[in-house]
């Protein structure tokens, strides 16, 4: 049975529109996580690393309540934006946003962490503020974390199920990416059809990751 090519799209679509608002909004909290002395920064970076810990049907649970109509955020969504976020790709991104959140942020703060105080204390001696050290400076030498995070990112919202599955359901041109059809196709016993479903995942997953460790390997040489 050929496969349908709509959830494979779904998701590359999906990971790619993720990890790029993931990656204007994890750099900047990533750069202040790194940078700061905030005393609740163990707060904040515990609330980013629960998605590492909690299983993923929580995470889904908690923002199939809070997206629902019926919540008061669902509901003044509805009201105010004429957005629905349950069963619906826009509820996806959002909720693939802070389910992938960490995986952004964590290697690109350890890669603005591992940079030597001097190069900061030197661009500040300088005369250039805090802001264009950061963008100028810190940043374009953390090249390996920062495609570490992109492709992370990536692989890791490819690979979501549960969460999906909570937030979207399974209504096909819309939510059902490739994680669900899968799913599906073992329950309706097309073993073959899951097995092609399940290959281009594990060579498009493991293509990204050698990809990025070739590229790592050349730029830290």
């Amino acid at each position: 049975m050929p496969i349908d090519w709509e959830p494979i799209w779904l998701t590359l679509r999906l990971a790619g529109v993720t990890t790029l608002l993931l990656l204007m909004l994890g750099v900047p909290l990533a750069g202040w996580l790194a940078l700061s002395r905030f005393r609740l920064k163990p707060v904040v970076e515990a609330v980013i690393s629960l998605p590492l810990v909690l299983p993923p049907s929580v995470v889904g649970f908690y923002l199939l309540l809070a997206f629902s109509p019926t919540s008061s955020f669902g509901a003044w969504l509805l009201r105010i934006a004429d957005l629905q976020l349950v069963f619906s790709f826009e509820g996806l991104v959002v909720a693939s946003l802070l389910y992938s959140l960490p995986f952004m942020v964590h290697p690109i703060q350890a890669g603005l962490e591992n940079l030597p105080v001097s190069w900061r204390e030197a661009s500040y001696t300088l005369g250039q503020s805090r802001f264009k050290t950061f963008w100028r400076v810190l940043l374009p030498n953390c090249k390996p974390a920062l495609l570490s995070g992109i492709v992370l990112t990536f692989a890791h919202t490819i690979g979501e199920f549960g969460l999906v599955l909570m937030i979207g359901g399974n209504l096909p041109g819309e939510t059902r990416v490739a994680s669900i059809a899968i799913y599906d196709e073992v329950e309706l016993l097309h073993f073959q059809t899951a097995h092609a479903y399940a290959a281009l995942l594990l060579a498009l997953s493991f293509a990204i990751l050698l990809l990025v460790y070739i590229i790592n390997k050349r730029v830290t040489v």
